[in-house]
């Protein structure tokens, strides 16, 4: 099964720093990294910088329409409104079916503020008591949704390239 995991911050810089930990904890055999994505937000900024994680994608990554579609739902869809269409209605549809839906889509928009920063991950094989005791200090708030192996399927269905 597939973990989504959204690692909030209390400051800009603080997922960037975390990776380097997960990227560790990966080398160690003690998570498998598939796909992920960064948001800093400096303070004073109107909107958040977004980069996807090249150097850490596995066999299973998403493709990169994902994390920009993602991204726009979460961050700027309250400025966008109902300027999405039909077309981005039926792929907010298809989140909601895996498990990614308008409540988790609010607590993430709730958290990530300016003077904060976000690690999304798409991950499996997570042993969670070692990557807890490495993260202690950081003022990591962990959000996370379970995608299953049918709705990982979807999701990567609506998202592979054309």
């Amino acid at each position: 099964m597939a973990h989504l995991t959204v690692w909030k911050f209390n400051k800009p810089d603080g997922a960037s720093q975390a990776l380097r930990t997960l990227k560790e904890l990966q080398d160690e055999g003690l998570i498998g990294i598939q796909d992920g994505a960064i948001v800093e937000w400096p303070e004073g900024k109107r909107k958040p910088k977004t980069r996807q994680l090249d150097d850490v994608r596995g066999e299973w990554a998403l493709h990169g329409g994902f994390w920009g579609f993602f991204f726009g739902l979460v961050f700027f869809m309250p400025v966008l409104g109902l300027a999405i269409g039909a077309g981005g209605g039926a792929l907010a549809g298809t989140l909601r079916d895996v498990g990614i839906d308008d409540d988790f889509i609010k607590q993430i928009r709730t958290a990530v503020t300016p003077g904060t920063s976000a690690l999304f991950l798409l991950s499996s094989g997570a042993v969670e008591q070692p990557i807890r005791q490495r993260f202690i200090g950081t003022h990591a708030e962990l959000l996370y949704t379970d995608v299953g192996p049918e709705q990982e399927a979807k999701l990567r269905e609506a998202f592979e390239e054309e």
